[in-house]
């Protein structure tokens, strides 16, 4: 589609409402067709180079037969996200990304690109321009140092008796967040007992570095941390690194069991540690160096985990960081009970039956450790994830199922709708607001030590996540003036507001996630279109409109002096965001809105869908993004019904908490 092609005038009346009666039939059986035979969609989720590339030199750290077809698809995908910069980024036209550009490297290398080939002279080259490989981050460090790339003086110490602290020292387990929890446990056995990798191939990239790592004596921090908590906590990094060879057997010991303990109990079957691929690597590994048979179930359901990620296609393949069954499912439901019908409904209770049974009511999982006295009752993001379910997935599942047997009698959910709700209010935070898998997980401080140079150890309330559960909790009746949980939550949003009208994103990207989801919050909270937070967002959001009338914002708006939105190309799922949001202030008939639509029919795909080849989606800010392949099949599908169902309703104002 051209740039032409896309700034079209909207059409009106009779013709505008067969044309988008035409778009919404054509998406919505192209969203019908891509259900599962069980009634579920899960869609491909992508990450960028360093998941495959992982992938390829985990199996080589193995010593694993080497499957060449695979390889050779992967190093296809890996030559094909290759930047103009000769690096790797992080998401679609990003800048070179230091760590994700030295594992695809790595990774090609291992396969059996040449080194003097032009795109390994390339990615060479820029990656020594720009500092070479010391300047990689600590997870990248520790994987170097695993293959003897660096020593391990390169990655910060982090003992393993870190298992036996206690509960009320500065550093605990507990105290960081589900993802740091499930990928640090298994490595703090590895860093302790330092496994090397087989390596059979003997492939080494010391050609990556500027200086030899042997002579490297300082280690990049992360740009967020502080210098003086940096030197603090450099102190304490080197001490530690003193201590170590002096530290008794026996607390060793113990604390390396109590590592593997925990790793075992949450191992999660076929679906892995923490059901994300970082943790399930270490897991495989750490089990391997303490002697583990290799045909012990353990290592057997591991390594398993790590493969059902694998995405093969004809010619290329990589693997995801997770999978979202639950995550999709539920919002492919929302927009089919949008659209409305026979089919799309009861395709959409398909698919909440598929969702109901993957509730989980039986597992206290580490989210216990703050709120001990809630009953479990959350939904998690992938298949299976018992001791992780997050509020997110959960208050999506809970307003598709309360909307979709809305005003009949026959309500088969009810019983989990109050037990999720029940565990929803009992993990929010003192401060009104709700983080995705923990409450009141706010040790800011952490994420100054040497380990955390990602500045992403913390799970914190953030303003997507709380949007959410408010949205959940007005949709089942509750008021500002007869709930306390929704009244702190609605205090939450509003002061949570930035200066220029918008709300941050923290799952989504960015600014235009993060106002479409408070927006939604706020709308069915009871606040009026004409409150100032919401003309404020309104204004915002027709300011960043862009001229073909859709919507943008790429993983720069994550950068620590960010000062404003900067104009980025429009892609159709944060367009269907920016259409909703403005629908949720009570705006169905501002021209933005108009636009919006338009842009979403001019893009429509022959197939009926969407195509969205840029990143729309945040793992971790300002280092790992996420490009979910389900998005531009049914957020602008839901944009459109919501728009026609407005038009033609009597009401203008959304009716439903999403």
């Amino acid at each position: 589609m051209t740039a032409t092609a896309l700034a079209i005038e909207p059409k009106r009346d009779d013709a505008l409402d067969q044309s988008i009666a035409q778009s919404i039939a054509r998406a919505s059986g192209a969203l019908r067709a891509l259900a599962k035979g069980d009634g579920h969609w899960c869609f491909e989720l992508e990450a960028d180079a360093t998941i495959p590339a992982e992938y390829v030199l985990m199996r080589h750290f193995r010593d694993e037969p080497i499957d060449h077809a695979l390889e050779g698809k992967i190093a296809v995908y890996l030559r094909r996200i290759q930047g103009e910069h000769g690096g790797w980024p992080l998401f679609r036209d990003g800048a070179l990304d230091m760590s994700a550009s030295v594992k695809a490297y790595f990774a090609l290398k291992m396969i059996g690109d040449d080194i003097d080939a032009p795109h390994m002279k390339r990615a060479r080259e820029a990656i020594l321009s720009h500092g070479g490989a010391a300047r990689t981050n600590v997870f990248t460090r520790a994987l170097l140092a695993l293959y003897g790339e660096i020593p391990w003086r390169g990655v910060p110490a982090m003992p393993v008796e870190i298992m036996l602290l206690p509960k009320w020292f500065p550093f605990h387990i507990d105290k960081i967040s589900y993802w740091g929890r499930t990928v640090l446990v298994p490595l703090l056995v590895l860093q302790t007992l330092k496994p090397q990798a087989i390596n059979r191939l003997g492939v080494h990239i010391g050609e990556l570095f500027t200086t030899p790592p042997n002579e490297v004596k300082k280690w990049p921090t992360g740009a967020h941390q502080h210098p003086a908590l940096v030197a603090f906590f450099g102190a304490i990094d080197r001490l530690l690194r003193a201590a170590d060879p002096y530290f008794p057997k026996g607390p060793r010991q113990r604390a390396i069991k109590a590592a593997e303990a925990f790793v075992t109990q949450r191992l999660n079957g076929v679906d892995g540690l923490g059901a994300i691929f970082p943790a399930m690597v270490n897991s495989l590994l750490m089990y391997e160096v303490l002697g583990v048979p290799a045909d012990d179930e353990r290592i057997r359901l591991a390594r398993e985990s790590i493969e059902r990620l694998l995405v093969v296609k004809e010619d290329e393949a990589y693997c995801q960081p997770c999978v979202s069954p639950v995550w999709d499912t539920a919002l492919a439901c929302h927009t089919l009970l949008e659209v409305g019908g026979e089919a799309e409904e009861a395709r959409a209770r398909a698919g909440l039956d598929w969702l109901a049974p993957l509730q989980v009511l039986d597992v206290k999982g580490d989210w216990a450790v703050q709120r001990p006295n809630v009953r479990p009752g959350g939904w998690a993001f992938q298949y299976a994830n018992a001791y992780y379910p997050d509020v997110d997935d959960t208050a999506v599942v809970v307003t598709a199922m309360d909307r979709s047997y809305a005003g009949r009698s026959d309500r088969p959910y009810d019983e989990r709708i109050a037990r999720a709700r029940e565990w929803v209010e009992g993990l929010q935070s003192k401060n009104g607001g709700w983080g995705a898998f923990d409450a009141d997980n706010e040790y800011y401080y952490l994420n100054h030590i040497p380990f955390a140079d990602h500045g992403a150890l913390l799970d914190p309330p953030t303003s997507d996540v709380s949007a959410r559960c408010v949205s959940m909790l007005a949709q089942l009746g509750d008021t500002i003036e007869t709930s306390a949980s929704m009244k702190a939550g609605v205090d939450y949003l509003l002061a949570e507001q930035e200066p220029d009208g918008s709300w941050f994103g923290r799952w989504g990207m960015n600014y235009i996630y993060g106002t479409w989801s408070t927006l939604c919050a706020l709308n069915a909270a009871g606040l009026k279109p004409e409150h100032r937070a919401m003309r404020r967002a309104v204004d915002w959001l027709v300011a960043i409109q862009n001229e073909d009338g859709g919507w943008g914002e790429d993983g720069d708006s994550y950068k620590l002096d960010y000062r404003g939105y900067e104009k980025a190309p429009s892609t159709p799922s944060q367009t269907a965001w920016g259409v909703l949001a403005l629908m949720a202030a009570g705006e169905v008939g501002h021209p933005a809105v108009a636009r919006g639509i338009a842009y979403l029919q001019a893009n429509q795909d022959a197939d009926g869908l969407w195509k969205e080849e840029r990143y729309t989606a945040t793992g971790f800010p300002r280092v790992f993004y996420l490009r979910y392949h389900g998005y531009a099949k049914f957020f602008p599908l839901w944009a459109l019904a919501r728009y026609r169902n407005l038009e033609r309703g009597n009401s203008k104002i959304v009716q439903t908490g999403l």
